[in-house]
């Protein structure tokens, strides 16, 4: 079904929803989509509803499917744009060679719920709104977005919420090694290192494709000590924080 607003029960479900940022292409590593699927599942296990970018193809594709397959709740937010295109393409195709687009409300995704909204600004606004924290799994220039974006947004009192990094074969090692680079040169508080989980998974990477990420994912979230103080006052008077995202 499509949406064009939050229902109330998705707000009421919001402290314990999981906002997954992902690829829409399925990466050359068979660990990367054994993540994706372990995440789906720990969601679905632990009753977290899964908030994400509404794509059926790639990693989004993956950890959707195991949502769907466990009995979870699923929500898609997806741009207009995108929508009348038929939706997120692995991008990794050659321009010439389009492949499938992904189909919104495609057969055995019928309840999911789709949620329209009129840019990418807009997306990312509802995805945080909806959600209590985020995971973030292996994925492109779009995935690197959205993290560094919900880990500002935590750092500036914004919203207070954990951001959790799926460290598949150390792919989010160089953004750790950005981040203590730029604590070190002064560019970010030393507590504000806590904003973001790395979970590294075994030390012996062989054991990746087969480690319970989403066991590890879920037990931080259910663990996270909260962010430091943000920086700024966003709300005042009752009301809702600025760029629609409540604090919780």
């Amino acid at each position: 079904m499509t949406i064009n607003v939050a229902s109330a029960e998705a707000v009421t479900q919001r402290s314990r929803a999981v906002t997954v940022f992902c690829a829409s292409s399925p990466g050359n590593d068979p660990a990367f989509r054994a993540a994706a699927t372990s995440v789906g599942r720990a969601l679905a296990t632990t009753k977290r509803a899964l908030v994400y970018g509404g794509g059926s193809k790639g990693l989004m594709g993956l950890v959707s499917a195991a949502v769907i397959e466990g009995g979870g709740d699923v929500t898609g937010v997806v741009p207009d744009a995108m929508l009348k295109a038929g939706g997120e393409d692995d991008k990794t195709r050659r321009p010439d060679d389009h492949g499938a687009p992904v189909i919104i409300e495609e057969a055995g995704r019928e309840n999911v719920k789709t949620i329209v909204v009129g840019s990418m600004h807009e997306r990312k606004v509802e995805m945080a709104q909806r959600a209590g924290g985020f995971i973030g799994l292996p994925g492109g220039f779009g995935t690197f977005e959205e993290v560094l974006e919900v880990i500002t947004w935590t750092q500036l009192g914004i919203h207070s919420k954990p951001v959790i990094l799926i460290n598949v074969h150390g792919f989010w090692d160089p953004l750790r090694a950005l981040i203590r680079g730029a604590v070190a040169a002064g560019f970010i508080r030393e507590n504000s290192q806590g904003i973001v989980i790395f979970i590294d998974g075994p030390l012996d990477r062989s054991q990746h494709a087969s480690y319970d990420w989403g066991a590890a994912a879920m037990f931080e979230l259910e663990h996270w000590g909260g962010a430091p103080p943000g920086f700024y006052r966003w709300q005042s008077d009752g009301q809702q924080a600025s760029l629609g995202i409540e604090q919780s």
